[in-house]
């Protein structure tokens, strides 16, 4: 298999071209409208509910496929958030060949007693991947526990930025959020 420059897989990418289509094919299967608490505590009446698209092999295969090129090329392991971050983090991890961490909200009282589940992260480049942004709360959170487990932390990834203070928020812990797409790129791409 060829490799980029990264040493990740030559065809990782998405062409633009496509990306209009695959915004397009996100938004249909997860844009709501309604009534719905945020986990900021925030209301909103649009909602993502990415469980539809992680959930879905098919289109959680072409968003891996899309979210490679925004992988820092010094990663060394792709942490995935409980929950939703897991599924994306996994495909990525398949589809580039990065070894895998699972964070959780919070250290489990038995067992291993970790905070994050799978590889070592101790002293290790890590980039976070979560599926939507809104806050940005979760992932400050599970920056400051990566940290104190050893990982060298100063990205993000996800899938939908839903442009509601998250980016400012993760700056001012030193997180760089790289999103796949933001919430207007899903509604320009289908005229809403």
């Amino acid at each position: 298999m060829s490799t980029s420059s990264g040493g990740l897989p030559a065809d990782a990418s998405v062409a633009t071209g496509e990306r209009g289509g695959l915004a397009a094919e996100i938004y249909a299967v997860a844009h709501l409208t309604g009534d719905f608490r945020l986990r900021s505590g925030a209301a909103a009446t649009e909602y993502f509910d990415k469980y539809q698209f992680e959930s879905s092999p098919a289109l959680l295969k072409k968003v891996a496929a899309a979210m490679v090129d925004l992988i820092p090329r010094d990663t060394e392991v792709l942490a995935g958030l409980e929950l939703g971050g897991v599924p994306v983090a996994t495909a990525l991890s398949l589809r580039t060949g990065l070894p895998l961490a699972f964070v959780r909200k919070k250290a489990k009282t038995y067992g291993t007693c970790r905070i994050a589940e799978g590889v070592d992260v101790d002293g290790r480049r890590v980039t976070v991947v979560e599926d939507v942004v809104t806050s940005g709360g979760q992932i400050v959170l599970s920056v400051q526990d990566l940290r104190q487990a050893g990982a060298q932390v100063k990205h993000a990834l996800c899938v939908i930025d839903r442009e509601a203070g998250g980016i400012d928020a993760l700056a001012q812990v030193g997180i760089s959020l790289r999103p796949l797409f933001r919430a207007d790129d899903l509604r320009s791409a289908v005229g809403a």
